[in-house]
């Protein structure tokens, strides 16, 4: 008789993606608003160096830097790498060189994309110059890429006053993360048990403690955690925060906010999970508080926890998993 196949990996793409929004001081205000006027701004340091990209605060003395200075929008590669297979938002759509380009009048290089026809056409030394965005919008993108050019290095920085119309005053960067997550064995288990709308941990085999969502291993013995259990469904919410920030649900619909996310203390676990709460008003979420799952047609997980309506817990049941 043949050994029964090994069940598949668990694995699923992930994304992690939220818009990062900064303010911006005189420094890099007036950087981004030169590239938007074709203009490149570097500043001068106390020791006389010019730091392209600028920076507010000297990176040796800590000294405050305010002194703007203009450089060439033409330079040279100090060092590069190939990117063969560019990703989502990545500057080119077709392969390119990553570069540092260290422009002429500037002590330091920036990091940018170069067009290149292949990687036998870019090395070290290699002289660019910048390709503008056709429109530019006060950001780093507004230099498009950089582009080979003959040409011999342009004279040094001149004094700028950072002025300009309009300046800009703050960015939002989108930050995105795709990945692909593979869960171990236990919390495989754990998973596959969710699909029976079942909720499983695992004991260890020395202090007895339940862990859910398992680990595969317990953190304070150090030893390897085997011993399925099934805890809950329902449980008792130790502490929580109310979020402000949009979301969508399982279901991928829209969560009203604010709303309501939560450590709960599922019945029978030493470990408690997160989890959103519904079903009641966010002022109206308390510690102690009893709630059980509610389950979505298709999801692998509850979509979130709703009171039960049994009296509060006792601080003394779970004041230990805070």
């Amino acid at each position: 008789m043949s050994p029964a196949p090994a069940p598949q990996a668990l694995s699923a793409p992930l994304v992690v993606e939220f818009p990062f929004t900064r303010s911006l001081g005189p420094v890099q205000s007036a950087f981004l608003t030169g590239l938007r006027e074709r203009t490149v701004l570097g500043v001068r340091t106390e020791r006389g160096q010019v730091l392209v990209p600028p920076v507010e605060y000297d990176p040796e003395t800590a000294g405050e830097l305010r002194d703007l200075v203009q450089v060439a929008e033409t330079g040279t590669v100090t060092t590069w790498a190939w990117n063969p297979e560019p990703r989502r938002g990545q500057p080119l759509a077709t392969p390119f060189a990553w570069v540092l380009v260290r422009f002429d009048g500037a002590d330091t290089a920036l990091l940018h994309a170069l067009d290149a026809p292949g990687p036998d056409a870019v090395r070290t030394g290699l002289r660019v110059r910048v390709r503008w965005a056709a429109e530019r919008t006060g950001a780093i993108t507004d230099i498009a890429c950089f582009e080979p050019h003959d040409s011999a290095p342009d004279t040094g920085p001149t004094t700028h006053d950072g002025r300009f119309d309009d300046p800009v005053s703050g960015i939002v960067a989108p930050a995105r993360l795709d990945y692909t997550y593979t869960p171990g064995r236990a919390q495989s288990d754990h998973l596959t048990a969710l699909t029976d709308r079942r909720i499983v941990g695992e004991r260890c085999p020395s202090c007895h403690k339940v862990y859910v969502p398992p680990r595969g291993a317990c953190p304070t013995c150090g030893v390897a955690t085997t011993d399925h259990v099934e805890v809950g469904p329902r449980g008792t919410v130790t502490t929580f925060c109310i979020v402000n920030i949009k979301a969508k649900n399982a279901m991928n619909d829209a969560i009203e906010v604010p709303y309501v996310y939560a450590h709960i203390a599922l019945d029978g676990a030493d470990l408690a999970l997160h989890g959103r709460i519904g079903g009641i008003p966010y002022d109206q979420v308390r510690m102690g508080l009893r709630v059980e799952p509610v389950w979505t047609d298709g999801a692998r997980h509850p979509d979130h926890y709703r009171p039960t309506g049994e009296p509060d817990a006792d601080y003394d049941t779970y004041k230990e998993l805070l």
